[in-house]
């Protein structure tokens, strides 16, 4: 599985990176979302960090 964000939808509030720190971080210029691993071992974190986007921005994909 591989993360997939959309920049575009992303409204930078910034709960992927609480949520998950290792796997998310977010742009300087513009707060939107950054991801640091595309295919994190762990998917506990990122599943509920897809959950909680605002704005839907993140979706797991299979490869």
């Amino acid at each position: 599985m591989r993360i997939v964000a959309d920049t575009t939808r992303c409204v930078g509030a910034g709960q992927c990176v609480l949520t998950d720190p290792e796997v998310f971080d977010q742009s300087d210029e513009d707060g939107t979302v950054v991801v640091l691993v595309e295919r994190p071992d762990d998917l506990e974190k990122v599943r509920e960090a897809v959950h909680i986007c605002p704005s839907q921005a993140l979706s797991l994909v299979e490869d």
